[in-house]
């Protein structure tokens, strides 16, 4: 299904989009730097806020574009101080976004370091058995005004935390695109929304602190080792042998290890940047002492950083994570090897911080509601 917006949201407009917009209205095209300052320099959030522009002009932009095409519809803030946003598209579809804090030695909680979290898909047709996103297949692709759109959401409620965000052009350290959906598969709408984050007019966030995770679209991982914008590559792996892995993700099919390896080799070797390899612990699925010998192998060849992530139960569905005896047994091979790992510790469990679950949650209640 595509969805196609009453009004183009302001979002998803580059400079020389807008420029042109302009132009073909017979409005100076000067405005168009001015117009996006106000959206993600001062983040203002109505038309009118924008004092220097004249009142045909907000009234032609108001009449022309969406200012903010996802609204918040829930923040759910965990123990751990890992916030969940649910927020509502044009079209009533839900998508999630997260706020990953880790809270520094000596400073307050303001003052952490952030990592968002924001998702490309309304749901996901990727089929991996371990994951809520899918749970009800695909529903449709974001545009790029929908994906920057949730950093500027994440931005407003920054803005109204801590003193600090105000000070900052993005008020968050990294961004990582592995919330709902498959990224690559909506890979030119992906690709424009980073490019708007990134340019000076935009948020002007860094390349390299944005790490774009695929479950193994080899053409898509190739094209992307050719773009220009230098950003991270995270693959998820979750199975060290294609036997596995075909077990829990159906796109290794496709695209088996003998395909996606090398295509990530070509990616780092082209970037000169290490990628990361996810891998998600499931109970007598994947994390047996042989898989970790064949993990260490593959992450030993690619010189890559593991990411060793327990699983985030998800109800409805029966797999578990490993105990904590388990799965340090399963890192010390890799540190053994001498291998950048991290074993992450669960984060937002209270909140449903798992991509897709709150969404499904809060569907099914509407569903409830609606009866």
């Amino acid at each position: 299904m595509k969805f196609t917006p009453a009004k183009p949201p302001l979002t998803g407009e580059t400079l020389d989009s807008l420029t042109a917009r302009l132009r073909e209205a017979g409005e100076p095209v000067f405005r168009a730097k001015q117009i996006l300052d106000w959206l993600y320099k001062k983040r203002v959030r109505s038309w009118d806020e924008m004092t220097n522009l004249s009142k045909p002009l907000r009234t032609w932009l108001a009449d022309t574009f969406e200012l903010m095409p996802a609204a918040l519809v829930l923040n759910k803030q965990s123990d751990d101080v890992t916030d969940k946003l649910l927020l509502e598209l044009g079209d009533q579809s839900l998508i999630e976004t997260v706020i990953i804090r880790a809270p520094q030695d000596g400073v307050g909680i303001d003052h952490s370091r952030k990592t968002i979290c924001i998702s490309t898909q309304v749901g996901c047709a990727m089929g991996c058995v371990f994951c809520a996103s899918g749970l009800a297949g695909l529903k449709r692709d974001l545009n790029a005004g929908e994906i920057v759109a949730q950093l500027l959401q994440v931005c407003y409620r920054e803005d109204e935390r801590t003193p600090r965000a105000r000070m900052e052009l993005a008020s968050f350290d990294n961004i990582v695109v592995m919330g709902m959906g498959e990224p690559l598969a909506n890979y030119d709408q992906l690709l424009r929304a980073l490019t708007i984050l990134n340019a000076d007019w935009g948020l002007g966030f860094g390349a390299r602190r944005i790490t774009i995770s695929t479950s193994g679209l080899v053409p898509k991982i190739l094209k992307l080792a050719d773009e220009e914008l230098g950003f991270r590559l995270a693959i998820s792996l979750h199975g060290a042998t294609d036997e596995v892995r075909e077990k829990i993700m159906p796109v290794n099919k496709a695209f088996p290890l003998a395909k996606l390896l090398p295509a990530v080799k070509a990616f780092s070797e082209k970037h000169g940047r290490m990628v990361t390899l996810e891998f998600i612990l499931i109970t007598d699925v994947n994390d047996s002492l042989e898989q970790a010998r064949k993990l260490r192998d593959i992450a030993l060849d690619l010189h890559a950083h593991v990411n060793l992530i327990p699983y985030n139960t998800v109800e409805g569905l029966p797999w578990k994570r490993p105990s904590i005896t388990r799965q340090e047994r399963f890192a010390d091979i890799l540190r053994a090897a001498r291998i950048s790992v991290t074993l992450r510790r669960e984060k937002g469990h209270d909140i449903a911080a798992a991509c897709g679950q709150l969404r499904l949650k809060t569907e099914k209640a509407r569903e409830l509601a609606a009866v």
